[in-house]
């Protein structure tokens, strides 16, 4: 028997230009060329059939003198770790520009097998002609300043997603810790700033993320915003406790929104025991999908892998890696037409109702 044809997809969420950030001279090998290292580049995305996916602009804390080693705390459950300070607009909005122009590089290099989407137009001429569709994303909003004109800027660049927050506290809301077990009830809600953050981004179409955010910005989200509520990146917290993960309160407050989850790859969301072991098999991969589907519907689920921002189960890999987990999806009975669906067409459908037709 033949092998089945891949199933393009669109992931929700990858950290791949925090490499491109840290590793500028090597830019061009590590999109071009197809390596061993990492999640992603091209030549492997064309190779597993990714079609479209969120590109996280994100930045990373500063070094900590005399940090304990949180990688093997992580791995050594319970844990809480604790967050980085605030960053101000004025440290970090050169390095989110920088990120900006990646991506816009990215393009370039790409001769026209990568486009940023900056309409449902876009997306659609992608998915019909098999170009990769990039959506611009800002995984935490601290280059954003109170007065939101670098939020207006970053639109006119093409960002169409934004997270107010990456877990550490923004002037706009606060994220979760790592931390297991744990749930996202860790503080307070949404800042002034953020609740005009989150007006704005209606006004744009700009897609709010809500990986990340703590339980009660989340219910202010919910209450302020017009558009769907969407994580991006996140799992089931009745299968893992995790402080990252939703539970089924906000999973039906999602859906009643008409809203979407992308499935977290990541081992530490996963796993039954809150670890980062990558040896874990497909298991809780598929406890996680299935709950997410059970809560959510057929319609409000996706993948959102993390790709290049955290560790990943073994049977994954990398992004060749998806449709070995499309496989299992079949192989557990999952139909055509609710792996399509899935896969890519949930997505599609999210940005529609998101960014308007």
């Amino acid at each position: 028997m033949s092998p089945m044809p891949n199933v393009p997809f669109i992931d929700g969420h990858n950290d791949f230009l925090l490499r491109l950030l840290r590793t500028p001279e090597q830019r061009e090998e590590l999109w071009l060329g197809a390596g061993e290292e990492g999640h992603l580049d091209l030549p492997r995305m064309q190779k597993a059939g990714f079609a479209g996916g969120f590109f996280a602009i994100y930045i990373p804390s500063p070094p900590e003198a005399d940090a304990p080693d949180y990688e093997a705390m992580m791995d050594a459950p319970p844990y809480d770790l604790p967050l980085p300070g605030l960053m101000t607009a004025s440290e970090t909005q050169h390095i989110a520009l920088a990120m900006a122009g990646h991506l816009m590089w990215m393009e370039r290099a790409a001769a026209g097998a990568l486009k940023i989407c900056r309409t449902t137009a876009d997306l659609h001429a992608c998915m019909a002609d098999g170009t990769i569709a990039a959506i611009m994303h800002m995984e935490g909003a601290e280059a954003i300043g109170a007065d939101l004109d670098a939020l207006y800027a970053f639109h006119v660049m093409g960002l169409r997603s934004l997270g107010p927050v990456w877990s550490r506290p923004t002037i706009f809301g606060h994220g979760v810790p790592f931390r297991f077990p744990g749930d996202p009830d860790t503080g307070p809600g949404l800042t002034d700033a953020g609740k005009q953050l989150v007006k704005a981004c209606n006004e744009l179409r700009i897609m709010i993320d809500l990986s990340h955010l703590n339980e009660k910005g989340f219910d202010d989200v919910a209450r302020l915003s017009d558009a769907p509520l969407v994580a991006t990146h996140s799992n089931a917290h009745a299968v893992t406790p995790s402080t990252r993960n939703l539970t089924d309160r906000q999973l039906a407050m999602i859906r009643e929104s008409g809203g979407m989850v992308g499935l977290n790859y990541a081992t530490l969301f996963l796993r039954e025991d809150g670890r980062k072991a990558t040896d874990c098999g497909w298991d809780p991969v598929m406890r996680h999908l299935d709950h997410l589907v059970d809560k959510l519907g057929e319609d409000h689920v996706g993948f959102g892998s993390d790709f290049d921002g955290a560790e990943l189960p073994d049977v994954i890999g990398d992004v060749t890696g998806v449709q070995a987990l499309i496989g299992q999806m079949r192989e557990r009975q999952y139909g055509e037409e609710l792996i399509e669906k899935i896969a890519r067409k949930n997505w599609v459908a999210l940005l529609e109702r998101t960014w308007g037709v």
